[in-house]
């Protein structure tokens, strides 16, 4: 029952996230400026890495993403378990 409740979820979930973060990004400066921050980090490392190493950072990246994106999923999920 479980599976099939998340299976059926997975796509109201990502569309609500999607829209929590325009808003976020949207309405709350500090969220946006946090952001830009990250990025400008991020592609500072990214360019000081030598050529051998793009794709450790890409892989890095990719990785950090995924954790990201289960870590909101599950989040999610728990929260609407704890409303039922």
């Amino acid at each position: 029952m479980i599976e099939s409740l998340e299976s059926l979820a997975e796509p109201l979930i990502r569309t609500r996230l999607e829209l929590l973060y325009n808003n976020l990004s949207h309405t709350q400066p500090d969220y946006t400026q946090l952001s830009e921050e990250s990025d400008h980090y991020f592609y500072t490392i990214r360019q000081a890495l030598p050529e051998h190493l793009n794709q450790t950072i890409f892989l890095y990246e990719d990785t950090q993403l995924s954790m990201q994106t289960l870590l909101e999923r599950e989040i999610y999920l728990q929260g609407f378990r704890d409303a039922l």
